[in-house]
């Protein structure tokens, strides 16, 4: 597959140093910001690049409502920018991280790739939305190109030797990482936004999936859009909900921990209940997810009881 080098506005040097040592393989990194069109040239110079895994952006729903228009520029205004330097440069294969976000309020349930798209409930998923009808005008106009929308569904857990994991800047605007910040003593206590959706236990469903069944499926994609694939979508999830109290009695038996919770109003921009159907990622692309809720819960208080504080040593 090449080499894979990674630019992003936001990583720490230990965490590329870890993945670094798990791997024994050497990854180049540099901090460059999507609007930075001369930052972007520079790499793309620098290396030669046969596809572009594309991760960067805001993701919290929440945050996006308050502040729509830091994520309309950064999200998309980024991505075309990138998209330009890349056909600048002949770059034409490109993985982009979108979300069943795009999907929005649910006219059938298990989404499939085949659902509507657009009727987004908050600007995150807009800007999501919004980037997929971009390179779709893109790939029409342009034929040359191979593109993969890799529509996730919700990414949790960590490597399981605990050495890599999600590290939220400030307070965590997702569940999970909220729910271990509060195992390990570092937060009082989690919120939970609404006790009266219309759900077995009244609050929101989700369909998690462990971050390396995720990672696999980037794999599976990066092999099918080398050899030529045209416009591709697939959804990535395990196709199973559960809520957030799920989650958190699967915490507390991972972790050994009690995780004191509080009910708080809906929040605006959240959904009752979302989860996939994945079939068509295991027909096409021969991936399908391996670890369950309990695996993710263990994985996750690994990372967070090794590193209470994420890669910042107190």
């Amino acid at each position: 597959m090449g080499n894979i080098f990674w630019f992003s506005l936001h990583f720490t040097t230990e965490s590329i140093r870890r993945v670094e040592e798990l791997t024994g393989k050497t990854v180049p990194a540099y901090k460059v910001d999507l609007l930075d069109t001369e930052g972007l040239r520079n790499l793309f110079k620098k290396h030669k690049i046969s596809c572009v895994m594309h991760f960067a952006g805001y993701k919290a729903v929440g945050e996006s409502c308050e502040k729509p228009l830091l994520y309309y520029k950064n999200n998309v205004a980024g991505t075309v920018n990138l998209l330009e330097v890349m056909k600048e440069f002949q770059v034409y294969n490109m993985i982009f991280s979108s979300s069943t976000t795009v999907y929005g309020t649910p006219e059938y349930l298990p989404f499939d790739e085949n659902h509507k798209t657009g009727n987004c409930s908050n600007p995150y998923g807009k800007t999501k939305f919004m980037i997929e009808e971009i390179m779709k005008d893109l790939f029409h106009a342009e034929k040359q190109w191979n593109i993969i929308f890799l529509r996730y569904f919700n990414p949790v857990g960590a490597h399981e030797s605990g050495r890599i994991g999600e590290d939220p800047l400030g307070t965590p605007r997702n569940l999970l990482p909220y729910v271990a910040q509060v195992a390990v003593g570092k937060l009082k206590e989690l919120k939970i936004y609404g006790n009266d959706w219309d759900t077995p236990d009244g609050t929101c469903l989700r369909d998690f999936i462990h971050v390396v069944d995720l990672a696999k499926g980037h794999v599976s994609a990066l092999r099918l859009v080398e050899k030529g694939c045209g416009l591709k979508i697939y959804n990535l999830g395990t196709g199973t909900p559960y809520s957030v109290l799920d989650i958190v009695n699967a915490f507390e038996k991972a972790s050994g921990k009690k995780i004191p919770y509080i009910f708080a109003d809906r929040r605006a921009g959240d959904l009752e209940s979302t989860y996939c159907d994945r079939s068509l990622a295991k027909a096409e692309l021969g991936w399908t997810t391996q670890y369950d809720l309990d695996k993710i819960c263990v994985d996750m208080w690994k990372w967070q009881s090794n590193n209470p504080y994420g890669y910042i040593k107190k």
